[in-house]
């Protein structure tokens, strides 16, 4: 299984969003790319500098990088800094954190896809993952301990993958 860390504002709808999908074996949420202790969510709130973000690990030979990141890119305002939707903060800054550089290519031809329909440079960070933190347990697959719950992404996304 390869692996990629994406923030993309919430990472409550964004964790849902992508078990949606064949070839998505797990997701994760946690804070990645902050300070290198392990915050709460609450210093998380209060700007410790950490990204709501979302592990996935995914087979390539079902699901490439390019796919996922075009779901990404799908649910996202990559345009908007440090806001999606109606959350605003550092935690919600919009970025695709890598740990193998031979992914890079990938990346950047989706970026620049994106880039160009956009008609300027995006707001989505590209760089390196830094750290990694899981989050508390009470925000595993949230939504789906809590239907109601609030996320940016609209519910008819979710509805795009075949449910595995």
């Amino acid at each position: 299984m390869e692996r990629i860390y994406l923030a993309g504002g919430c990472f409550w709808g964004l964790q849902k969003f992508f078990d949606q999908f064949a070839g998505v074996g797990r997701t994760e949420v946690g804070y990645a790319n902050g300070p290198d202790a392990a915050p709460s969510y609450q210093e998380v709130c209060a700007s410790s500098g950490h990204a709501e973000t979302v592990l996935v690990e995914y087979d390539e030979k079902t699901i490439g990088l390019e796919k996922l990141l075009d779901y990404y890119f799908m649910v996202i305002d990559p345009l908007s800094y440090n806001r999606q939707g109606m959350d605003m903060g550092v935690q919600y800054r919009t970025g695709v954190f890598y740990t193998d550089e031979e992914q890079l290519p990938q990346i950047r031809k989706v970026f620049a896809r994106e880039e160009e329909k956009a008609g300027r440079k995006l707001a989505v960070l590209c760089e390196p993952l830094r750290n990694f933190f899981p989050a508390e347990e009470y925000h595993q697959k949230y939504l789906e301990k809590n239907p109601g719950g609030y996320c940016h992404i609209p519910p008819r996304f979710y509805g795009l993958g075949d449910g595995t």
